[in-house]
C-alpha cells in the first residue's frame, strides 16, 4: 500500500493524557469528515478542525510505502528510548493498516493514533484518542482517551460517558470566541468530575 502523507516532525505531545511527551508526529493527508478545503468548512460534518492535512508538501510528506515509512519516522526519532509515534490527521484511520503498525512495532514504537472514531481501529495500536464530532457515527466506542472539543452542539457526553474508555477529556474548541469556550469547559470539569480538562500547550509553547 502507498500511503500519503502530509508531514512527519518530531516534536512534544501538546495535549491530552500524554502532552509533554517526546513524539514524532505523523499526519496522513484526509479526512472523511471534511475536505480541507474552506470553500466546504461551513457544509463539513467537522467544522471546526484547525490542521492542514491537505495534500503531501508538508515537511517529509510523499508518498511511501510501510517500511520506507516506518524508516523516515525512525531517522527522526533517533536513538533515544521509549519511542513514540502518534499517528494522526485528517483521519488516520483510512490508511492505518496492519502492515504500518507491523513496521512501526518492529522498530520498537510504541502507535498512538488520534481519530474522529468513525472508523473502526484495526488490532496492534497501543495508545487510542478518540475525538468524536456532533452529528456523526461513532463506531470506536473504547480506547485509552475520549477527548472531546467543546462546546458542540448535539453531542450529549452523559452518552458519551457510557463507553469504554481509561479518561474523559475535555478541550477547548480552538475558534474565535476561545475565552468563552475555555470557560464553558472549565465550567463542565467543575460540574463533572470525571471529565479532565485538556489544553493544546503546543500552541502556548510555539511548537507544530
Amino acid at each position: 500500500m502507498s500511503y500519503a502523507v502530509k508531514e512527519i516532525f518530531l516534536t512534544l505531545q501538546g495535549e491530552g493524557m500524554q502532552a509533554g511527551r517526546r513524539a514524532v508526529f505523523l499526519r496522513f493527508a484526509g479526512c472523511n469528515l471534511w475536505s480541507g478545503r474552506e470553500q466546504d468548512r461551513a457544509t463539513a460534518q467537522c467544522t471546526f478542525c484547525d490542521t492542514d492535512f491537505v495534500g503531501t508538501d508538508g515537511v517529509n510528506g510523499g508518498r511511501y510505502d510501510a517500511p520506507s515509512l516506518a524508516a523516515r519516522v525512525a531517522e527522526l526519532w533517533g536513538s533515544a528510548e521509549r519511542r513514540l509515534v502518534v499517528i494522526t490527521g485528517g483521519e488516520p484511520l483510512l490508511q492505518l493498516d496492519a502492515a504500518l503498525i507491523e513496521a512501526l512495532h518492529d522498530r520498537g514504537f510504541e502507535i498512538a493514533v488520534e481519530t474522529n472514531g468513525t472508523v473502526a481501529a484495526p488490532p496492534g495500536i497501543d495508545w487510542i484518542c478518540v475525538s468524536p464530532k456532533s452529528g456523526t457515527h461513532i463506531v470506536q466506542r473504547s480506547g485509552n482517551e475520549l477527548k472531546l472539543v467543546w462546546p458542540q452542539p448535539a453531542i450529549d457526553p452523559a452518552e458519551l460517558s457510557s463507553w469504554d474508555f481509561g479518561a474523559f477529556l475535555i478541550q477547548p474548541m480552538d475558534c474565535a470566541d476561545r475565552e468563552a469556550a475555555l470557560a464553558a469547559s472549565i465550567d463542565f470539569v467543575m460540574a463533572n468530575p470525571r471529565w479532565r480538562l485538556s489544553l493544546q500547550t503546543h500552541k502556548a509553547l510555539g511548537l507544530p
